[in-house]
């Protein structure tokens, strides 16, 4: 009996660290460039409680979380700092912690002309951060990334820097450090990207499927209870074998 609730209880532990993933994944369902999260299991082989001999107890465990990386669905804005990206690359971003990657292209302009991302962090381009002067006007992002501008009066187009496109060759090598942003952790540096082109006046939405998602969340909260039904059981069945065995004449 002792067996059947640890295994019970190994399996609820993983349930619970599972909806959370779930759960986090529906929190940001409309954040921009989000990468939803799943989750990894393992069996964990053990012995039987108590040193009683017999065939290994199989436990479940939550071995790792893991990142879908795949695209999000392109939305239209007429932004003109809103940019998406048509390809494989990342943008790249200049926060606190250092340099991070991101698709989330929700772009604006900070009091001193850079343009930063919703959280402020310094949108890198080549030459580094790029600044707009304040009479700048008619922001335009060529598919390349190159910003161009139309200063003032001037009817011909100026052009303040071109916007750092990365690739990796192993997208698993970004670990999350925000919502929308990544850190590297892989060897070398990543590649710059000439093949991906920037789409303007658009965003990319998270990637996180919401109907599969819920359908999850549903499936994991079932067998949960289906879990804590079966231990109750088995935790009636104890208390009544030893209400029983107090019942016996010595």
């Amino acid at each position: 009996m002792q067996n059947a609730l640890l295994i019970g209880l190994s399996r609820q532990v993983a349930l619970s660290r599972e909806l959370d993933v779930v759960a986090n994944n529906i929190a940001n369902l409309n954040t921009t460039g989000f990468k939803a999260d799943g989750s990894l299991f393992e069996e964990f082989l053990s012995g039987t409680a108590g040193g009683q001999q017999g065939q290994p107890l199989s436990f479940v465990r939550d071995r790792a979380t893991w990142t879908d990386m795949s695209h999000g669905p392109v939305e239209h804005t007429g932004n003109p700092l809103d940019l998406a990206i048509n390809g494989d690359a990342y943008f790249a971003v200049q926060t606190s912690r250092g340099v991070r990657y991101t698709r989330n292209g929700s772009f604006q302009v900070n009091g001193t002309g850079q343009i930063v991302t919703s959280d402020g962090d310094v949108v890198l381009g080549d030459s580094g951060p790029i600044t707009l002067q304040p009479n700048d006007r008619q922001v335009t992002v060529n598919p390349d990334g190159t910003v161009s501008v139309r200063q003032g009066t001037s009817t011909t187009d100026t052009q303040r820097g071109k916007l750092r496109l990365v690739s990796f060759d192993n997208v698993q090598n970004l670990k999350k450090d925000g919502s929308s942003t990544f850190n590297y952790v892989g060897n070398g540096q990543p590649n710059d990207d000439t093949k991906s082109k920037i789409v303007q006046g658009a965003i990319e939405k998270s990637n996180v499927r919401g109907v599969v998602e819920m359908s999850r969340m549903i499936e994991i909260t079932r067998s949960y209870t289906q879990i804590a039904s079966m231990l109750q059981q088995q935790s009636d069945l104890n208390q009544t074998s030893i209400d029983k065995l107090a019942e016996v004449p010595n």
